[in-house]
Parts: structure tokens; sequence; C-alpha cells
């Protein structure tokens, strides 16, 4: 009898702002996860996320070394990748000139997730395995017509969750739809710290709503009046503040937090029950924003949408989702999908890799490419409205 094949052990790294979530898979059989909850006092500790490097990276180790899984039995390592470059879907591998990329001292919005790629990179020069990004934060196939704006300094531009609502798009189309993903069209909204709506029109990212610029999140204050952004930007100049300290206060600070000081939806929701007025004002504003960004989506496809798709953490909660499904559920039906499946991504896209059924891209050759944000598009074909 043949011996079977050697299957993949491979580490998947999902860091994000308080917790660290990693896992190990057996080709795709998950034999351990595990979250770790980072309380606000070990945080409060480090004034830079990139400080935080050696007390993540030592967390990592401890948890697959109490779990019985020696860092030598890996053959990969996947991770989320941080705010790389605009870049196609897929896997990238980590090298040096990616993690300067991720930790250039001009980023001033890092998000946490560049530290698993950092841990990854660690892992590979100890031990030579391959590490690699999998559908990066930075991924962006937005179609150029949806780029420009009124200024032309500001081009928009695609970056969040590429990872989980790809994968729910993905999950969705196969299991619901029983038709490829590339032949259909999807509305996804990802509901978390964070938030972004994305439009995939045939296997694309054709269109998004970033937490920036439409609705707001438990801590991201979402889209405002540009002349009083930066009203309140000169105001917070004058009294001292610096450009890292403004950036917090809609990148961190903002939502729910800047509202209710909290960024629990749980916690919000039991307050409504209480009947804290107020609390119930913002939390209905966020699901209302986030229903009229899915609308908004909606207009590049003429409406022509198969399915709309609330994932992440937030669309576990009934109140919310309710809402916001009863003010789109015209456009297409809505798929409920809580939860976050990232991890089951990543360790997928790897062992494709691995397989040799999808490339590894090289990041060199992405940054060297990638000139200004327009240029990933090159190739995909503009939506057409279809003749009624």
């Amino acid at each position: 009898m043949a011996n079977e094949a050697k299957k993949e052990r491979i580490l998947v790294l999902n860091l994000g702002s308080t917790s660290s979530k990693i896992a190990v898979y057996d080709d795709t059989e998950e034999v351990f996860k595990e979250t770790i909850r980072h309380t606000q006092e070990e945080m409060a500790q480090f004034s830079d996320i990139l400080d935080q490097f050696s007390f993540r990276n030592e967390k990592v180790r401890n948890a697959l070394e109490s779990n019985g899984i020696g860092v030598n039995t890996l053959t990969a390592v996947c991770s989320r990748g941080g705010n790389i470059i605009a870049c196609p879907h897929g896997a990238i591998g980590i090298d040096q000139e990616m993690i300067d990329y991720l930790t250039r001292p001009e980023d001033t919005a890092k998000h946490a997730s560049l530290l698993g790629s950092m841990i990854a990179f660690d892992l590979h020069k100890e031990f030579g395995i391959p590490a690699c990004i999998y559908d990066a934060i930075g991924t962006d196939e937005m179609q150029p017509i949806a780029r420009v704006t009124g200024l032309p300094e500001i081009p928009r531009f695609t970056v969040g969750h590429t990872l989980n609502t790809r994968a729910m798009a993905i999950k969705c189309a196969e299991e619901v739809l029983k038709k490829p993903f590339n032949e259909c069209t999807f509305i996804v909204a990802h509901l978390g710290g964070g938030s972004s709506i994305r439009l995939y029109h045939k296997g694309v990212n054709i269109d998004c709503v970033n937490d920036d610029e439409g609705n707001f999140s438990p801590e991201r204050g979402g889209g405002c009046s540009g002349k009083e952004l930066v009203k309140l930007c000169f105001k917070e100049f004058s009294e001292g503040a610096g450009e890292k300290t403004v950036m917090k206060k809609i990148h961190g600070n903002g939502g729910l937090k800047a509202h209710l000081g909290t960024t629990d939806a749980i916690e919000v929701e039991k307050r409504i029950e209480a009947g804290d007025k107020y609390a119930k004002v913002v939390y209905d504003a966020m699901a209302y924003r986030v229903a009229k960004d899915i609308g908004t989506l909606s207009v590049p496809v003429a409406g022509k949408v198969d399915r709309i798709i609330l994932t992440g953490g937030i669309a576990y909660s009934k109140y919310l989702t309710s809402q916001i499904a009863e003010k789109v559920d015209w456009i297409a039906p809505v798929e409920m999908m809580p939860g976050e499946y990232e991890m089951e991504a990543l360790a997928g896209g790897a062992l494709r890799v691995l397989r040799g059924e999808e490339e590894l891209q090289d990041f060199a050759e992405i940054k060297a490419s990638a000139v200004d944000r327009i240029r990933i598009c090159e190739g995909v074909e503009p939506y057409t409205v279809p003749e009624k």
C-alpha cells in the first residue's frame, strides 16, 4: 500500500487590536485554535503598534507550546497582512521588503495585523518555511471610474476586510446559489470593530464603501462633512495635537466609543434595553448608515444583485441586522453569515499555494507595478448596465 501523502501543517495568524487569533491546520483539518485576549492594561504599556512585536510573538509561541504543537513541525505560516500597497487578491510571499513597507514610519494608521506578518517572517527566517499573507487588507480591484473624486489628490481606494468578505461571497455562491463565484454579484457588509461594504461582480471587487467614508462602527468615525473635518483638524493642531492623535480620534476612538464610551455592541444593547435613549439613537444610526451604503453599492450594477450578505462579529446581533435587512431586502435577499471565517480562508489559501493550485505572488513585483492605485485595475472590464 502506498504511503499517504504527508499533510501540510499550516499556522494561521490573525492579529487584531485587542486579540491574537491563531490556529493550526493539517491540510484543511483544524487541529488547534485559540483567541488570545489582551487586556487594556497589557496594551497600555505600548505607545506604538510596533512596540508590541516581542510581546505578541511570545504569546503566540507560548500558546503553541502549551498545546503540544512544536514550531519546528510547521510547514507553512499564513497571516492576515497589514496596510500593504494596493495588490490583487490571493497569496503574497512575506519578505524583508514587505516588512519594511508595513513598518514604514510615515504610515500613521498602522493596523495590528501587520504584527502577524512580522511573526510569520520571524518563523520563516528561523525554520525556512514558506510565509505569506492572503487576501490582504490592501487588496484593491476597484474599477477606475469608482476611484475618481472631486479632488485629484484624494482618489478613492479599497482597504479592509477582503479576506472575510470574499470568503463569504465564495461560500454563498457555492452553497446557496450553487453557481461559480465569478458568475455572481454580491454586496457583502463586514460589521466588526471596523467595517467595510464590498461589491463583488464576476469575481472582482469593483467598488466598496470603506469605514472612513461611509458608515461608522464601534471604533471608526465613518464619513462626515469634509469642511467640518478640516475645521476639526485645525482646531486639534492649534491645541497641540499631532497627526497621530487626530488620526486616532477617527480611527480607533470614533463611532460607538466616541458617543457611548464603549466598543462593546452587547453592552450598548443592554443600555438600550434599560431605556438609554441616546444609546438607541446612536446604535440605530449605525444600522441606518450601513443600509444606506448597501443601497449606494447597488447603483453601479443597476440593482442586479444576487445576494446581500451580512457578516462579521456584529452580524450576530439580531437587533442590528433586522434593521438593516428591512431597509435593503427590496434590492436582493439578505443572507446572514455572522462571524469571521478568516482563519479557514487563510489556511485554505496557503494550502492551495503549497499544492501548486495558486501562485505565490512576489511583493517586489507588485510594488514595482503599482505606480498608482488605478494601475491595479488594468485588464478589468468595467460593469455595463444591462438592457431593460
